[in-house]
């Protein structure tokens, strides 16, 4: 199929597609039906089927005779540990985890949070839960211990597992005790809490504690429990929640569906091929492209402890590839961004042998054209933008190599992808034309892997993501397609600023921003103002190693927008700073960043890498 036909029979017969699609998988039993609309816009997908997510992830590779192929490779930089995994392996591992939990009383439906740093055993756990049908709900290791305990309140688990500490850079977290304070701060109680015991701190155990080490030492091994395509595999709590979090919900049949497909079709990666996703399993790219994707395709996936920058240096992403034989890359453009700043030349790049390399995707982030023409002129590879969210599971937007590869422009994830028929609309409901700017949205009923639900909260599903639009999920950004259907994401639809009666994309100021040989990352918010409404403002950061006078580049910066953008901008204010605060996926905390220039009490929240960098700027923000 070329894209244009494959992107049709999904939109014209979604069912026939996706059943077509669901041959990818191994089922337990096989599903007649594809769609179960009636209790709509609550969709089920597979809804006859059955399953186990981890068998296909697993056993089945090895009872195809692929059991010495590696399936998982661990790279930690921070401490010096290089290891590999096969097939028969890590299901061995985790068939015998997956028996500690059972052990533990954990069976089909029980809830296990996940609190533990970039290590195999985080991928055991994920993957346990799976074998015998408990639902996962992983929380990046080292966030606060409040935001443990409301997401603790919320699923409920049975047991808890954890590693002693995580390491950040040069530092050791101790987890263990954000762990107990999450406990005491909780309500429910879970039953367990199974230790990994790392030798960078090694914490004390309680009564409640397990220690891995000693239980896998006596736990039989587990055997996969069938379930069906529409229980739950895991919830993922959206990022930078407040009050009750968004439990976005993933289904089993849809989302192994969904995944096994995308892995060929977006990715072009097939059994026995390497791809390295630069991400965290507390995130859903973590989720779906270290753990799941790969594993469901039969490839190597590389899980990596590090930093693309400082764990020792700028040229790990690099070292990887060459030591891994990656094929494909996959990393959030703060990365890059990162990079690129550290090592402008791209020096370091060149110590390697990246030969394999054959794509590098970004997503997370707006990719501002300036990264993207610097990645690809740095690495001679296509370099793809794709867009999706944590409630998606998979991407909206891609260039879907894997089928048939699509001309690129810069600014753009390129087009929708088989399952997903996206518009744009005004605020009225009605299509805009080709060009102007709008709300994102994607006709219903989504695609398998979307989320079919929140976490014991129809209602807020509902009045989250369906209410605005009848018959459409919103998915909160905001953008416009062109002429030949390529999709342009312009940013958060509360990134829109309203200047004097002007919408304006704060996205577009940074893309000019950006396009400055001096600057290496930036962002741009729209702050109050009493006699515009409001006015942007602009912060970047420069290169390293660069000359400029930053007083100079803040003018000519200020000129170029109003150059390419016009004086309706408004964009008089740009202040070069030391750095950008960032949540630990590498978003940029614009709105945050808005508070405090507006003047409230804003909290640093939860989801940042580094609180420092909050405070740093505030009194920037405030004008003090």
């Amino acid at each position: 199929m070329s894209y244009e036909e494959a992107f049709r029979a999904s939109v014209e017969d979604p069912e026939g597609f996706w059943l077509a699609a669901a041959r990818g998988i191994d089922w337990d039993v096989e599903p007649a039906r594809g769609l179960d609309r009636r209790r709509a816009p609550f969709y089920r997908w597979f809804p006859d089927g059955e399953l186990n997510v981890c068998r296909n992830a697993l056993d089945r590779h090895v009872d195809a005779g692929r059991g010495e192929q590696a399936a998982l490779v661990y790279d930690s930089p921070v401490t010096g540990t290089r290891q590999t995994f096969t097939y028969e392996e890590l299901r061995d591992q985790v068939a015998v985890f997956a028996g500690v939990l059972a052990g533990l009383g954990v069976g089909r439906g029980d809830r296990v949070v996940v609190y533990m740093p970039m290590v195999p055993e985080a991928v055991v756990a994920m993957l346990a839960c799976a074998r015998i049908g408990a639902v996962h709900s992983v929380v990046f290791g080292g966030f606060a211990a409040n935001e443990l305990a409301v997401r603790i309140d919320d699923a409920e688990p049975k047991v808890v597992v954890a590693a002693s500490c995580g390491i950040e850079g040069s530092r050791v977290v101790p987890y263990k005790p954000l762990l107990d304070r999450a406990v005491e701060l909780a309500t429910h109680r879970p039953e367990a809490c199974v230790v990994l015991q790392r030798p960078q701190w090694e914490a004390t155990l309680g009564p409640r504690d397990v220690d891995w080490a000693q239980a896998v030492r006596t736990a039989r091994p587990a055997a996969c429990v069938s379930v069906a395509a529409t229980d739950p595999l895991y919830i993922l709590y959206t990022s930078g929640t407040t009050g009750r979090p968004k439990g976005v919900v993933r289904d089993s049949g849809g989302y192994a569906v969904a995944l096994r497909w995308s892995m060929e079709a977006v990715y072009d990666v097939g059994p026995g091929e390497v791809m390295f996703t630069a991400s965290d399993v507390g995130w859903v790219v973590g989720h779906s492209y270290i753990v799941y994707g790969p594993l469901l395709a039969g490839a190597t996936t590389v899980l990596y402890e590090g930093k693309p920058v400082g764990t020792p240096d700028a040229g790990q992403f690099w070292r990887v590839v060459q030591e891994h034989g990656v094929k494909t890359l996959f990393t959030a453009p703060t990365a890059f961004r990162a990079i690129k700043k550290v090592d402008p030349k791209g020096e370091l790049a060149r110590r390697y042998d990246l030969s394999g390399l054959r794509y590098l995707f970004l997503a997370g982030e707006r990719l501002d054209p300036e990264t993207y023409h610097w990645a690809g002129e740095l690495l001679g590879i296509p370099v793809v933008d794709h867009w999706w969210q944590t409630e998606t599971g998979w991407p909206i937007v891609a260039n879907p190599v894997g089928i048939e590869a699509a001309p690129m422009k810069a600014g753009s994830p390129t087009l929708p992808l088989p399952g997903w028929d996206v518009r744009v609309l005004d605020a009225a409901g009605a299509p805009v034309p080709a060009g102007v700017d709008g709300a994102i949205v994607v006709k219903l009923p989504m695609p398998p892997g979307a989320l079919p639900t929140l976490w014991n909260d129809d209602e807020r599903f509902l009045s989250s993501y369906l209410s605005t639009y009848e018959g459409f999920y919103l998915t909160g950004d905001g953008g416009h397609l062109d002429e030949d259907g390529y999709v342009f994401v312009m940013g958060r639809t509360d990134d829109v600023i309203n200047v004097a009666g002007h919408r304006l994309s704060t996205g577009g100021m940074e893309e000019v921003l950006a396009s400055h040989p001096d600057v290496a990352e930036c962002a741009v918010i729209g702050v109050a103002d009493s006699l515009k409404g409001q006015v942007p403002r602009g912060f970047v950061v420069l290169k390293a190693g660069t000359a400029a006078d930053p007083a100079v580049v803040e003018a000519e910066l200020v000129q170029l927008v109003r150059d390419r953008i016009g004086a309706v901008a408004s964009l008089k204010d740009v202040a070069v700073v030391a750095a950008l605060p960032k949540t630990r996926s590498g978003k940029i905390l614009r709105r945050t960043m808005r508070g405090i220039a507006d003047g409230l009490d804003e909290p640093v929240p939860s989801t940042v890498e580094d609180a420092s960098v909050v405070e740093a700027l505030r009194p920037v923000l405030r004008r003090e």
